[in-house]
């Protein structure tokens, strides 16, 4: 690595063999075989580890594929990034007559942003989806822009979308692999992650006196231990899609399987597979000391790891320039993790007394986003109880 503005290596230091002692809890080396293989009826399919972003098996991953309603884990993330959840929606025609699955908004409705993404995302509403589209992308054809450059951002070299909802267009794909590691970006959003948990959802009706209630097609939640999302998928063309998740002794997977007709006994066994033989380690915790060196780490770092690649993780210090404004800052340099001497992660290096290491983690960037969430929440019942209130006092 070249550092400093004559562009020299000023220090690295490769601890190498040692299989990291500042572990909090040591990771042992086994001789143990690799795991059984496992497969899927799905044409295509992936597993990933939401945390790490590490692709745990995938079978014809990078293949692009019609993904019908799948789509919409891009539509919801897109719009709790780019919109405020608080805002009230106007139910336009195009989202009114939009074809397909529906939660059967009515013209000219207002419901909060926070509540259509409920409606989107447990009931697979595409009336929803062009709602919320229209509104946060300005018209539909603003949203897809940002869906793409949001693919874009991602590295999902093999997606491309051309509407919000998911029916079947020519030039609208994605691929298992991308599919998942939009899974794990997505779940790592407090609210995104909320919503696709739900398994029942009230909501006001402001046409009725009943509030609407929506419960999650997604049968995962309730057929498998620890499943908390994510969203199902068919149409004629794509046949039966789903993206499940799953959290298990602090681990959350997620799981990817396009075009199968087996899709929940599929994910189950994908799910077991993942947890059994890719546990996650802890492969350094914020605070450790760097063994011969006055340096402490920065943040955690786990990885999941299957029982025969315990011996091949490996770090290299790498020291920064005294001159540059993150030395000043406080940092003195990062710790480059490797397995079989490929990176798959670093964290940053403090002086042991410093204050970037004593500063708490620096809050994540949805938890302005889940405020708000909750105030959307609040919100919404009140006004809903208020519309339906002046409606009636139409007629008395």
């Amino acid at each position: 690595m070249k550092i400093g503005k004559q562009g020299r290596l000023r220090k690295v230091f490769l601890l190498a063999g040692m299989i990291l002692s500042l572990c909090a809890s040591s990771i042992h080396q086994t001789a143990e075989a690799a795991p059984a293989a496992i497969g899927t009826h799905a044409r295509a399919s992936a597993l990933i580890d939401v945390e790490s972003g590490r692709l745990l098996y995938s079978s014809r991953g990078d293949t692009p594929m019609r993904i019908a309603s799948l789509t919409k884990i891009m539509t919801a993330i897109v719009a709790i990034e780019n919109g405020n959840l608080t805002d009230m929606v106007k139910v336009s025609k195009r989202a009114f007559g939009k074809e397909g699955s529906s939660i059967y908004l009515k013209l000219g409705e207002e419901m909060s942003l926070s509540n259509l993404l409920y409606g989107l995302m447990l009931r697979s509403g595409n009336d929803a989806a062009t709602a919320i589209a229209e509104h946060v992308g300005g018209s539909e054809e603003g949203f897809v822009y940002l869906m793409n450059q949001k693919a874009l951002e991602l590295g999902l070299a093999n997606s491309h979308f051309m509407n919000p909802h998911g029916l079947d267009a020519e030039g609208h794909y994605s691929s298992a692999n991308d599919l998942a590691k939009l899974t794990a970006y997505a779940l790592r959003n407090k609210v995104f992650a909320e919503i696709v948990a739900t398994k029942v959802k009230s909501a006001p009706n402001p046409n009725e006196k009943w509030d609407y209630r929506w419960h999650n097609k997604n049968k995962m939640l309730n057929m498998y231990d620890g499943a908390d999302g994510v969203k199902t998928g068919y149409t004629k063309k794509a046949l039966r899609c789903l993206v499940s998740s799953a959290t298990r002794n602090g681990q959350k997977l997620a799981a990817v399987t396009i075009n199968d007709g087996d899709d929940w006994a599929d994910h189950r066994r994908l799910l077991d597979w993942g947890f059994q033989h890719y546990p996650l380690h802890s492969i350094v915790k914020r605070g450790d000391d760097i063994a011969g060196y006055p340096y402490a780490v920065g943040q955690d770092f786990n990885y999941p790891l299957e029982s025969s690649e315990t011996g091949s993780i490996h770090t290299a210090l790498h020291l920064i320039e005294p001159t540059s404004i993150a030395y000043r800052l406080g940092e003195r340099g990062s710790l480059v993790i490797s397995m079989n001497n490929s990176p798959i992660g670093s964290v940053p290096v403090y002086e042991p007394g410093s204050a970037r290491l004593q500063q708490q983690t620096k809050p994540e960037a949805s938890n302005k986003t889940m405020q708000q969430f909750r105030h959307a929440e609040r919100n919404d019942h009140s006004i809903g109880r208020r519309v339906r209130q002046t409606i009636e006092g139409w007629f008395d």
